[in-house]
C-alpha cells in the first residue's frame, strides 16, 4: 500500500510538465482575483484617489476650486453619457433619480468641504482628520442598519487611524483652524454619504453607472452654478497641462472611481468598503515619495505599517460579522 502511494504521487509529479504548472498557478492566481475583485477593485479607487491630491494641488494654485470641481464633473457627466448611449440605454426610474439626486448632493457636499478645507490647513492636519472616516462609518452604518457593531472593527479603525496620525505627522498636530474643521465636516459628511449608497441601494436593482451619471450631473449642476464666470474664463485660457489635469481628474478619479465605488459598495458592506478606501493616504504619500520626490522618516513607515495592519484586521472582523440578512444583488 506504501508503494502504491508513492508511486501514485511520482507519477502525478512526473506529469505534471512545466506548462501545466504554470496553468495551475494561472489558475490560482486568477481564482484569487475573481474571489477578491471587490476588494482590488476598491484598492484600486483608493490608489487613484490618492493622486488626485497631487493633480488637484497643481490646477488649484491658478484657478479656484468650484471651477475646478465643476470643469472635472462637466467632463464627468459627458464621458458617462457616452458610456449610457453606448451601453444600453436603459432609463432610470424615478425613485433611481431620486436616489441618485440625493447622493450627487452629499458627494458634491464631501468634495467642496474637503478642497476647500486641504486649502487652509496643513497636510498633517487634513490627512488625519479626513481618515476618521474610517471610524465614522462603521458607527454610521451600524445606526442605519440598527445592528450591534463588532469591537474589533472599532478598534481596527482607531489603529488605522493611529496611522495615518504618525504617517503624515512631520511637524506634528497644531491648533485646529478652519480647514481643519471643514475637513471634520468632510470626514462625517463621507461617512453619511458611503452608508447613504449602501442603504439607499442594496437590494434594489439600481444600475451602477445610472446612479453615477446622475450624481456627476448634479455634481456638475451645483460647481457650475457657483462660479459659471470663472468657469467660462477657465475654458478660454486653460493650457495643454492644465486641461490634462483637469482630464485626469474627470476621467480616472471621478468617472473609474465613483462607478467602482457605487458598483463594490452594492456587493458588500459601507464599512469594508471604507476601511479599504482608507487606504487613500498611503497611495497620496507614495505618490508624493516617488512622484513628489519628497522623504518619509522612521515614523511614517510605522504609521504605514498601523494602517495596514488596522485595515486587515477591520476586514477580518467584519468579513466575519457581515450581517446575513442584508441581500447583496449582482449585477450583469
Amino acid at each position: 500500500m506504501f508503494d502504491q502511494q508513492n508511486g501514485e504521487v511520482l507519477s502525478s509529479l512526473l506529469s505534471r510538465t512545466p506548462g501545466t504548472v504554470l496553468a495551475g498557478h494561472r489558475d490560482t492566481f486568477g481564482g484569487f482575483v475573481a474571489a477578491r475583485r471587490v476588494d482590488l477593485l476598491l484598492l484600486l479607487v483608493a490608489l487613484v484617489w490618492g493622486s488626485s491630491y497631487l493633480a488637484a494641488k497643481t490646477l488649484t494654485e491658478t484657478v479656484g476650486v468650484t471651477v475646478i470641481l465643476s470643469l472635472r464633473f462637466l467632463i464627468t457627466t459627458v464621458a458617462l453619457v457616452a458610456l449610457w448611449l453606448f451601453w444600453n440605454r436603459r432609463r432610470a426610474s424615478r425613485r433611481e433619480t431620486v436616489v441618485g439626486a440625493v447622493l450627487g448632493c452629499t458627494q458634491a457636499a464631501v468634495l467642496i468641504l474637503e478642497t476647500h478645507g486641504i486649502a487652509g490647513t496643513s497636510a498633517t492636519n487634513a490627512g488625519l482628520v479626513i481618515s476618521l472616516v474610517i471610524v465614522f462609518t462603521p458607527v454610521t452604518e451600524s445606526i442605519a442598519f440598527r445592528v450591534p457593531l463588532p469591537r474589533m472593527v472599532l478598534i481596527a479603525g482607531i489603529v488605522a487611524v493611529v496611522g495615518v496620525c504618525l504617517l503624515v505627522s512631520g511637524d506634528g498636530f497644531v491648533a485646529p483652524t478652519l480647514g481643519d474643521m471643514l475637513v471634520l465636516a468632510a470626514a462625517l459628511v463621507r461617512a453619511v454619504h458611503v452608508t447613504a449608497v449602501s442603504v439607499l441601494t442594496r437590494g434594489r436593482g439600481f444600475s451602477a453607472l445610472m446612479l453615477t451619471l446622475i450624481q456627476s450631473a448634479v455634481c456638475a449642476l451645483i460647481y457650475t452654478l457657483a462660479d459659471y464666470r470663472g468657469v467660462l474664463h477657465a475654458v478660454r485660457y486653460f493650457d495643454t497641462g492644465e486641461w490634462v489635469g483637469v482630464l485626469y481628474l474627470g476621467l480616472a478619479c471621478s468617472v473609474f472611481a465613483f462607478l467602482v465605488q457605487t458598483w463594490a459598495i452594492q456587493r458588500t458592506s459601507a464599512s469594508r468598503a471604507s476601511l479599504l478606501m482608507g487606504t487613500e493616504p498611503i497611495w497620496a504619500v507614495l505618490i508624493g515619495l516617488s512622484i513628489g520626490q519628497e522623504t518619509l522618516d522612521v515614523l511614517g513607515i510605522i504609521g504605514a505599517v498601523l494602517i495596514i495592519t488596522g485595515t486587515y484586521l477591520g476586514l477580518r472582523a467584519e468579513a466575519r460579522h457581515r450581517t446575513p440578512h442584508v441581500p447583496v444583488p449582482v449585477y450583469p
